[in-house]
């Protein structure tokens, strides 16, 4: 019989007027893997943080299991500044000890691609306080996990790992004995490795047996019964349903809920999108040219990112961009974007994008837009467009659609400045369909997004006509949302891949194996060098990375204002020529950082 680690009894939490949990009682026995879903706000991590004894409970009682090896990893680390990434993960173990450690030896190069820690300026002797929310976020991680715990409590641990660090840590977690209690918006990786789910929906928490295609199933057989959502939630989980059950069985681990039960509930759901009927429409709005890329060269400084490509965008494609970081998605867009924001006045390095003459394009970047914080989220929605048509006859207001994104009558009307990360990012998507794009770039668009916004996000791009282009390492949204997937592999090149991520993780890793048995350790003295000169130089390129982002954020500001004032070409003129000038800065900034770093 598993024995009880944790049990959670009768607990209450309130913060101000808001119940965020109300007598809840559940625990976590030995061999649990337990994914944790949920809308923003709801609860997820404090109910974590109570369940780790990191926060206390207004009511009830916590008890852990006399002993109990607990792992948690927190949204904010608690790793110490000053310390260099050696001292925080293997402490003061010898080289030799920790290098003979197959876990640490797994960890290490699974989360940093190598030993000596290759991204970083100084490998494992890199003090940590200069470092990037993302870097310090994966040495907690590595921290955390070459330890031996009996439950590991993990919130977001996907975020800022691509592709391949999700699929490494999925198969990592899956080969450990540690019980798992693990908050996540990606539903690839529950799927892969959790046994259990946990839904937290208005201070209860409702329980389900099976990963996240389980929980899709059984959460939409209880709607059913018990009748309680409105018909919009129940049509939209059916709806996923049915994409999940008639998908590559790749998509999902093996389902194990009942395969009739689950064809019945979706005989009647058409498949997520027509694409013959999309396909058309596109066509109309669109015509035969979208994006046209002929003999194109994106550079950064000397470095060629891709190199003679030619290649088409066409009307109503769902494209998915995959690729090593580095190796030039987001160039590649920018790259589009410059063409159509100028009417193709700016053109890569070499070659040209030829731009369709009915292309309104919406660029969705990583950063998340400044808006006025003291405008209410309705008013920032209106002052795009009142209303949106969604094609096919359908149209919303303004309000309908924040609905349609979570923000309800009353968050409607709060400040922006008082909205979360997540809630900004969703408001920047609202902005962004409101003003009736036609063609749409995505960089990372799920960032900060629960499940059920994905889901929104995900239902309303299905009947959207147009053409897509998505950056993402949500595998599970770039499946669900595109019909082709492209990488990028860092050879400078851009595949087509018809299997999808899949084919990528397998091109990726046959490429790591032959790189290692190509290329034998330098030998120490052959890589000594003087250690002021390098200091020197590693400060150099910190500070030309801050110069550099700096300027892509006044390059991502100039942008939208080109976007805003199309009609005032004396204004666009000014705004062009100084982009232009902070364009010639940042390529003479990034040559340089080029030069620093080939000799660091």
């Amino acid at each position: 019989m598993a024995v009880n680690l944790v049990n959670v009894e009768a607990v209450d939490k309130t913060y101000g007027t808001r119940q965020l949990l109300e007598n809840l009682s559940l625990g976590v026995s030995e061999g649990d893997r337990i994914g944790v879903v949920g809308r923003n706000g709801d609860g997820k991590t404090t109910l974590i943080r109570i369940l780790s004894r990191l926060e206390e409970p207004d009511g009830g009682r916590v008890t852990h299991l006399s002993g109990l090896r607990l792992g948690v990893l927190t949204q904010h680390d608690a790793l110490d500044p000053g310390a260099t990434v050696r001292h925080e993960i293997v402490g003061d173990r010898p080289d030799h000890v920790w290098a003979g450690d197959a876990r640490v030896r797994d960890v290490l190069t699974g989360l940093f691609g190598a030993l000596d820690l290759p991204g970083f300026p100084q490998g494992l002797d890199t003090v940590i306080g200069p470092l990037s929310g993302g870097e310090r976020r994966r040495i907690a991680l590595a921290k955390l996990l070459i330890d031996e715990q009996d439950l590991i409590v993990l919130d977001e641990p996907t975020n800022h790992l691509d592709v391949e660090g999700i699929a490494w840590l999925a198969g990592h977690l899956r080969t450990r004995r540690s019980a798992l209690v693990c908050v996540t918006h990606d539903r690839w990786f529950l799927d892969q490795v959790c046994t259990r789910m946990w839904d937290v929906q208005r201070a209860n928490v409702y329980e389900y047996e099976g990963g996240y295609s389980d929980y899709v199933f059984a959460r939409a057989e209880r709607e059913r019964i018990a009748a309680t959502e409105e018909a919009r939630r129940q049509n939209l989980v059916r709806k996923e349903l049915a994409w999940l059950r008639r998908g590559a069985p790749a998509r999902t681990s093996k389902p194990r809920f009942r395969i009739e039960a689950a064809n019945a509930l979706i005989a009647d759901v058409p498949p997520p999108r027509d694409s013959a009927e999309l396909m058309r429409f596109a066509n109309s709005r669109l015509g035969k040219t979208v994006f046209d890329l002929e003999d194109v060269t994106v550079t950064a400084g000397p470095k060629e990112l891709l190199r003679h490509l030619t290649w088409q965008l066409g009307p109503g494609d769902r494209i998915g961009l995959v690729g090593v970081n580095g190796a030039g998605k987001t160039s590649l867009l920018r790259a589009m974007a410059e063409a159509a924001y100028s009417e193709g006045d700016r053109q890569p390095a070499h070659g040209r994008v030829t731009v369709g003459r009915t292309v309104r394009l919406a660029y969705l970047s990583q950063e998340v837009a400044e808006l006025d914080p003291e405008q209410r989220v309705l008013q920032a929605v209106e002052s795009v467009r009142q209303r949106v048509d969604l094609g096919k006859g359908r149209e919303m207001t303004a309000g309908q659609l924040c609905e349609r994104f979570g923000f309800g009558k009353e968050k409607q009307w709060t400040p922006v400045g008082d909205l979360s990360g997540g809630e900004r990012r969703r408001l920047q998507l609202l902005r962004l369909l409101m003003d009736e794009p036609n063609v749409l770039f995505l960089d990372e668009p799920t960032n900060d997004l629960d499940i059920e916004t994905l889901t929104q996000l995900e239902d309303l791009l299905d009947g959207w006509p147009g053409s897509l282009v998505v950056i993402s390492h949500d595998r599970y949204f770039l499946e669900r949302t595109t019909d082709r997937v492209f990488a990028l592999l860092g050879d400078a090149t851009l595949r087509m891949l018809p299997r999808g991520v899949d084919e990528y993780l397998e091109r990726r890793r046959k490429a790591v194996e032959a790189a290692a048995a190509a290329s034998p350790q330098p030998q120490g003295a052959a890589r000594e060098r003087p250690a002021v000169d390098a200091r020197a130089a590693k400060k150099e390129l910190q500070r030309i990375e801050r110069q550099l982002d700096k300027l892509a954020d006044k390059e991502s500001k100039l942008h939208t204002q080109i976007a805003d004032n199309a009609t005032d070409f004396e204004k666009v003129a000014a705004l062009d020529a100084e982009l232009r000038a902070i364009g010639e800065e940042r390529e003479g900034l990034e040559t340089r950082w080029l030069e620093l770093a080939e000799d660091v």
